[in-house]
């Protein structure tokens, strides 16, 4: 059994304007910077035998204090990366549809059947963080990650057998250095909280 918490990675100068960061690789903001301390500092009780982060720098600086703080290495895995977004990468949903209103009245509907042009399938994207997930949470008693926010909800979706083509309604938020917290066993998960906000804001 492995205590498996997913975390969102801190604020970034997008959040506020709400753009599709997907793979554009863009830093903490100053806040997001003070909600990664502020997780170390939570993360320094709760006495984790494992740390993961996705490739992107957002990720990676968000577990760096926590890393640092527990003198621990994160691995690493580029599987834990956000979704592509494809033509909506660093815009709005407004700016999108200023490009393709008919793409984002199909995304509105159904974002999984009709994801943006050009970007990944979220199955795909669930069917990779999943298999991840399951051999970074192979011998670890708790282990903390670092992801996205679109992946997450995907994925609580998922395990929770809420179709993926709900997620924007069923979760429609996670916020900065928020946490999902899951017991996983074998390969059975179950929810034991969502959304908590353990950093600062």
């Amino acid at each position: 059994m492995t205590t498996l918490v997913l975390a969102r990675h801190g604020r970034t100068a997008w959040h506020s304007p709400n753009r599709y960061a997907g793979r554009s690789d863009i830093p903490l903001d100053e806040h997001g910077r003070r909600q990664a301390e502020a997780l170390a500092s939570w993360a320094r009780s709760q006495e984790f035998t494992g740390l993961a982060c996705s490739t992107l720098h957002r990720a990676q600086a968000t577990i760096a204090p926590t890393a640092s703080l527990l003198t621990m290495t994160p691995v690493v895995d580029a599987r834990l990366r956000e979704l592509d977004f494809g033509i909506a990468e660093g815009k709005t949903l407004p700016e999108v549809r200023e490009i393709d209103p008919v793409a984002v009245d199909r995304f509105v509907a159904d974002p999984v059947a009709h994801h943006f042009p050009g970007g990944e399938d979220p199955r795909d994207a669930v069917a990779r963080t999943l298999t991840a997930l399951a051999e970074l949470a192979e011998g670890q008693e708790k282990l903390l990650v670092v992801a996205h926010n679109t992946l997450l909800r995907l994925v609580t979706c998922a395990v929770l057998g809420v179709p993926l083509s709900e997620y924007r309604r069923r979760l429609p938020e996670l916020d900065p250095a928020a946490t999902v917290t899951f017991r996983l066993t074998g390969d059975q998960y179950a929810l034991l909280a969502y959304n908590v906000p353990l950093a600062a804001g």
